[in-house]
């Protein structure tokens, strides 16, 4: 594997920022998380701010992911030559500049039109892989054909939420390989919404607006899904009609594909919907189902959500490539285990076997050094990317990882160490 070439990318990033310092020109995007978070709120609706910053309950879960975090302290150690150092890393056959992946984060429609779209351009920019939501805001095909434009062959997963259709399942999986994904991450946290009062609060549901159903109305099966309910059904109620009513079907018949005045009086629009909702995702998900996975894919198959180490050993006896240890940032069970604590006890239990992701809680690069330090084999960031696309699109979401990836980069010199492959707990102590 090549090494970066001295100076390194952090110190690369530091001078161009410098530089432009000179000429009077600030970063569009912040360099420090609290500042970043402030400007993105500022920057977003409310309805986007609630779902993209949201978390469960009473936000106990985001707080014990940076708790997990703050407990361990990098212990530099001084006097070695850290003039080179290597941030790459393999994975599922990939080259990568840095460990470091794109999280899927749903609907980011709130956020931007067609974010996907932007969110893979920047990942793309960057040589860094994008886990492609599967509750997005543009078709995957339009993800990867962006990619490619920027960078040939870029890297790219695809997130699976487990339908209820089983068809459904096996043509995104199709379509999946098609755009060249690299691996399947299947999400097992979600198989229902967790309690987000944020959200509730609004009374806001992106998906009920057709916010981030984009992989449902491109896929052919789906659409075949809704005409067949559309024939099935012999009386329905009418709706109610309220002003509140009215929005939702204009937000509807602009995010369904078509011409914006033929779905507003389509039932096609409203029932697309409706049969997203009705069948997105599947509670009586288990162990069987993922075992049969296998026959169904011939991608490597990533489990995101792990949390117990029990759950990583049948996890690595069900023969899938990787887990990512995650508790959804926060957004599905208030009080769960912070994620960077669930590292800490699952990779002993893995020990190489298996690859081993995070996320949930991770901000900065010295948070990306202690995930590696504590056994990760890469750290996914879902929310700062989204601040950064909502205050400067493609190149904001570029900008914040390209931070976090450069701040890596110095942490791991300055630390004493000249390769993330080689991070181990003895870089940090628990306080």
């Amino acid at each position: 594997m090549a090494e970066q070439a001295s100076p390194g990318v952090g110190r690369i990033r530091q001078n161009d920022i410098y530089v432009n310092g000179i000429h009077g020109r600030k970063p569009k995007v912040p360099t420090d998380h609290a500042e970043l978070e402030r400007r993105a709120r500022k920057a977003m609706s409310e309805r986007a701010w609630a779902y993209i910053a949201g978390g469960a309950g009473e936000g106990t879960t985001m707080t014990a992911n940076r708790a997990a975090l703050d407990r361990r302290v990098i212990v530099p150690r001084v006097l070695r030559d850290v003039s080179v150092r290597n941030t790459g890393i393999e994975l599922f056959g990939d080259t990568l500049p840095a460990p470091v992946l794109f999280s899927p984060v749903g609907a980011g429609a709130l956020v931007r039109r067609r974010a996907d779209v932007l969110i893979g351009r920047a990942a793309a920019q960057l040589g860094v892989p994008y886990i492609f939501s599967n509750q997005g805001s543009a078709p995957m095909e339009d993800v990867a054909a962006e990619m490619d434009r920027i960078r040939p062959g870029s890297p790219r997963w695809f997130q699976l939420y487990w339908s209820v259709d089983e068809d459904l399942v096996d043509s995104f999986l199709a379509r999946a390989k098609a755009m060249g994904a690299s691996a399947i991450a299947v999400t097992l946290d979600t198989t229902m919404l967790g309690w987000r009062p944020q959200d509730l609060n609004l009374g806001s549901l992106p998906f009920a607006r057709a916010e981030g159903i984009d992989q449902y109305t491109s896929d052919p099966t789906f659409r075949d899904i809704v005409a067949r309910r559309l024939k099935a059904v012999v009386d329905k109620q009418k709706p109610e009609v309220t002003p509140g009513a009215i929005r939702t079907l204009v937000s509807i018949a602009r995010n369904i594909p078509g011409p914006f005045l033929k779905n507003l009086t389509a039932p096609e629009s409203m029932e697309s919907v409706q049969t997203f909702l009705s069948i997105y995702s599947r509670p009586s998900l288990n162990w069987d189902d993922i075992a049969g996975l296998r026959e169904r894919t011939d991608l490597p198959i990533v489990l995101k959500g792990i949390l117990h180490p029990d759950d990583a050993r049948q996890a690595i006896d069900t023969g899938v490539d990787g887990i990512i240890v995650s508790n959804h940032g926060g957004r599905q069970v208030d009080g769960s285990i912070g994620a960077v604590d669930a590292l800490a006890a699952i990779a002993p239990v893995v020990d190489g076997r298996i690859k081993v992701l995070v996320d949930s809680g991770i901000h900065t690069g010295a948070d990306v050094f202690k995930a590696l330090a504590l056994g990760a084999d890469a750290a996914c960031i879902g929310r700062p990317h989204m601040y950064g696309l909502a205050i400067d699109g493609a190149d904001g979401a570029r900008d914040v990882v390209t931070n976090i990836i450069a701040e890596l980069d110095l942490t791991l010199g300055l630390s004493g160490h000249t390769a993330v492959t080689d991070l181990d707990r003895s870089a940090l102590s628990e306080v």
